[in-house]
């Protein structure tokens, strides 16, 4: 199943700047791990913003749910979630 997700980070201003830099190592390891895995297939950073705009293709709604609430910077994003099938005029035999 693939999914379009949105995701927009706001880490607190006066947050730890050491946990934060923390944070987003670790989540840069994760989106590599994901990535290298086939299951975060896309991600383009939004312009001017601390946003991306992802596919994900995973089993299930669920195992969407337990990627992203998994992530290291979760608790500071804003996440809209799109699922996406494929369009049938589309001549890409890998876009499912």
């Amino acid at each position: 199943m693939l999914f379009q997700v949105e995701m927009d980070v706001a880490i607190p201003l006066g947050f730890d700047p050491a946990e934060a830099q923390r944070l987003k190592d670790a989540e840069k390891a994760r989106f590599q791990e994901l990535q290298r895995a086939g299951t975060w297939r896309h991600i383009w950073r939004v312009v001017g913003r601390y946003a991306n705009v992802s596919i994900f293709d995973v089993e299930s709604n669920a195992q969407l749910h337990d990627l992203l609430v998994g992530l290291p910077l979760y608790p500071f994003m804003t996440i809209r979630v799109t699922p996406l099938c494929r369009h049938p005029s589309s001549l890409h035999d890998d876009d499912h």
